[in-house]
Parts: structure tokens; sequence; C-alpha cells
């Protein structure tokens, strides 16, 4: 079991989403890394059908925000790691951003409760760059708010990776932060716990299993199916509690008995791994609910969970860094349609409510021609151009389309870099190779999409259309 505990307490190296408060409503993480983002007044109007009464954005997005006023809903907004250096180096810069990004939209009825200074800024990836910003960014936002007359009613708080803590015994009860980054964590947590403010932590045990063929499956739902862990007498049958318990005992340990916790994210991807898929996912997400609904919370806590769900769409714009199921940690696909049957406890229907009155582009796929031979040396060359500008995380073995024969695959490819550019027709014009078909090519569970109409509204720009045309011709003389 030593084996079972170590991983539960492994790094999560990517940032995700979720939120729930029992009795006040559920939440969900709201990113914005897409082609082609649903309006922002879509979103909420899904946020509202389906009772979600608390949302997480990455940033202080001025599109979302706006639409947010008078929707009930409170927020959490975010302050991104780029931004830490300024907030900690210029109280007036603090003060700006604060008069911007909180003042003018609370004026504007939308319920800012939360600024979050930084996400995830301690991870290892980065390599230490935001371990001196993160704490002095954090002092001159919460001394912005006190001028603003806020410090009541907007607390701040820093999104950690569950890796600034661990436990030395392999069990809970050896939770603490970790040794290299202790004092860095310890300052932001006395800082956080002496202006009432909360801990605030993303916990991923998809990861886990990713990361390790060998991690025990049922340890990672709820189901009560896993082999027991045993900590002193306490019985842990799932990771999220052995987790969740790891950062209850560090904060114990250095004097902050009853902090406040907030799970920032908490999720299970539909796709882009043979553990990400729908199947997994409902499972896991449904477990978790369940037991919000319910009101039952840890072993080392009991009652009420507070956490956001990681995530609410689908973004096809992110970073694969991590892995390919980055793009689909959402419970809705990038048009707001539901993946799967997820209760929430929300509605009485207990289903998940989809986006509505959405415009899509024409019924047409770009696709592969009949009777091109396969070895036909412009095909491995275009695929790789299409799925370098498209998005490919689909394919591969134990993913949504990973049935798909070679054809198909190609297909596949040129579809999706043909969507992203609003079916162009010159983004159908792969040397020789590709035409555009109003006869579906999905299959199975493998679904060629068709975009919606790209959202021109606010700052948030859609397309990359400045560099389509350019790329285009760079492999139109590349292949020919």
């Amino acid at each position: 079991m030593r084996k079972v505990c170590q991983i539960c307490l492994m790094v999560v190296l990517i940032p995700l989403l979720c939120w729930v408060e029992p009795g006040d409503g559920i939440g969900a993480n709201w990113g914005t890394q897409s082609s082609h983002p649903l309006p922002p007044e879509t979103v909420v109007r899904m946020l509202v059908d389906n009772r979600i009464q608390k949302v997480k954005l990455f940033d202080a997005d001025y599109g979302a925000l706006r639409a947010l006023s008078k929707s009930g809903i409170q927020v959490m907004v975010g302050i991104p790691n780029d931004l830490l250096a300024t907030m900690a180096t210029s109280t007036k810069a603090a003060d700006k951003w604060v008069s911007k990004n909180v003042t003018a939209h609370l004026s504007n009825s939308v319920d800012i409760r939360y600024v979050a200074v930084g996400n995830e800024p301690f991870l290892a990836t980065y390599n230490g760059s935001f371990l001196r910003t993160t704490y002095p960014a954090l002092q001159n936002i919460q001394n912005a708010l006190v001028k603003a007359g806020l410090g009541n009613r907007v607390k701040v708080t820093v999104p950690q990776n569950a890796d600034v803590y661990e436990s030395s015994t392999t069990v809970p009860s050896g939770g603490d932060f970790r040794a290299d980054i202790h004092d860095y964590i310890f300052q932001i947590t006395k800082f956080l716990n002496d202006n009432g403010s909360p801990f605030t932590v993303n916990i991923y045990p998809f990861i886990s299993l990713y990361i390790d063929s060998n991690f025990p499956v049922e340890y990672a739902f709820f189901d009560g199916q896993a082999t027991p862990v045993n900590d002193g007498g306490t019985t842990y049958t799932n990771m999220f509690d052995a987790n969740y318990d790891t950062l209850v005992w560090a904060l114990q340990k250095n004097g902050f008995p009853n902090m406040g916790i907030i799970v920032g994210e908490i999720g299970w991807p539909s796709d882009g791994d043979r553990n990400g898929n729908n199947e997994y996912a409902q499972r896991f997400m449904q477990g978790f609910m369940t037991r919000v609904a319910g009101g039952k919370g840890t072993p080392m806590r009991q009652g009420p969970l507070e956490a956001y769900l990681f995530s609410l769409i689908d973004e096809d714009e992110k970073s694969i860094q991590p892995g390919n199921f980055e793009r689909h940690w959402g419970v809705f696909y990038y048009d707001g349609q539901p993946k799967y049957s997820l209760n929430l406890g929300t509605t009485t229907q207990g289903a998940l409510v989809p986006a509505r009155d959405l415009k899509y582009l024409q019924r047409k796929w770009c696709v592969l021609k009949d009777n091109v031979k396969m070895d036909d040396p412009s095909i491995a060359q275009s695929v790789s151009y299409a799925c370098a500008l498209g998005d490919c995380t689909s394919l591969g073995y134990g993913t949504s389309c990973g049935s798909l024969d070679a054809e198909q695959n190609v297909s596949y490819a040129f579809n999706s870099y043909f969507q992203k550019n609003n079916q162009l027709d010159e983004a159908c014009k792969f040397p020789n190779v590709s035409t555009i078909t109003k006869d579906d090519p999905s299959t199975g569970t493998c679904r060629f999409g068709i975009m919606i109409e790209p959202y021109y509204g606010g700052a948030h720009k859609t397309l990359g259309s400045g560099g389509f045309g350019a790329g285009l011709v760079l492999l139109l003389l590349t292949v020919l």
C-alpha cells in the first residue's frame, strides 16, 4: 500500500476546474483558451440554467465580468502569473488593478467574492520563477482592497497545486508543506489566515493514474471499491480524501487547524488519453457531486466541501505539453453541449442543461480525397501542419477517435484545421489530397466537428487569421 499512498500525493503538473459550496450552490472554472469561445452571455445563461452559483475565472476578462452583472453568481477573478512581478513591485499597479477589475465591476452589480493572486505559482515546471513575487503581490492586492474599502467584502487567495505539501510517512497524518518551499508556503498561508482568507488547492486524481500505469484505478473514484489505506485507524478508500487530509494535517502542524479550504479545481478529462473518456469522467464527476450534495467531507474535515469543478467547457487552444487530455476537461463540449449524464443536484431534471440558441457553420467537412495513395509524400506533411494548427488530441490509442483507419485519421486532421479556420475554402486546399464534402464522416464515438460561428465581441481575438494565409502558402511551397 506504500506505493498507493505515494501516488496519492503526487505532483499535479497542470492547472484545471471546479468549485462547490454545499448549501449555497455549486461552482465551476470558466476558461477561455478557445478558438471559438461561446459568447459570454451564452455561458452565463448556461451557469444560471444549471444553477451553478459560483464561477472561477483565470483572469479578469471584461466581457465575462460584464456578462456576469446582475446574474447572482459569485465570482473569483484571477491575476495571471505573468502579472505577479508587476503587482509585487508596484502598489500603484495593484491599486489600479483592483480599481479596474474589482471596484468597477462591483459597482456594475458583479458579485466578486475572491481575487486569486496567481495560479499554481510554485509548480516545479516554473523553476522558481514566482517564488519571490507571489507573497509581495498578495500583500499589495490585499492592501489595495483595504484601501478601496473592500477588505471585508472581497478576500484574497492563492490557488496552489497539491504538490506544495507531501507526506513523510506516505499516509495523510505525515502531511507537511514541502521542505524546499516550506518558508514561502508558510508565509503565504499565515498571511491568508490572518486576513480570514482560505487556502485554495487543486486536486487531480486523474493525473496519478496518467503518470503511473500501476496506480490502482479504483482508488481514483468514490465507489468504495478500492483496497482501503489505514492511517492509524482512519480508513481511506479514495485518493481525494487522502490528498485533502494531507493538507489538513499540514495546516494543523503549522498552526492553522481551523483554516478554511477551497478545492479550486477538481475534474476528469473525457478524451486525449486511454483513461480520459466519458465513462470514467462521468463516474468520477458524479461520485464527487453525490458526496458534495450529501454534505460529506473527509475523515479529517467532516461536513460540506467547498470546491470548483474543472472544467465547465473544453478549450481547444490550451497547451498540450502536460498531455493531450488538457483540451478535454469540460463537462460540456466546446459548443456547450453536455458530454454525459451528470446530476449536479441543482435542477429538477437532474441533468446538465445545454447552451441555447447556438449558430453553427455550414454542414460541411474537409476530408481526404478518394483514391489518393497513402504513400503520397504531401499527406504526411499536410497532416503534420493541420494538427499543429488544428486539434488532433482526439486521435491516438484509447481516445474517442482511436479506432479510425489511416485514411480517416488524415480526414480528421484536415477537418480540424478546416473548422478552426471557419471553413474557408483555402483551409481545405492541401495539395491535391483534400476535398470538401457534405456527408458527415463521423463514426462510432468519433465526432468530426462543425464549429460554431465565431464570436468577435470584447477584446478576445477569436481567429488567428493573420498567420493563416502565410502559413498555408508556406505549406504549399514546402510540399510542391
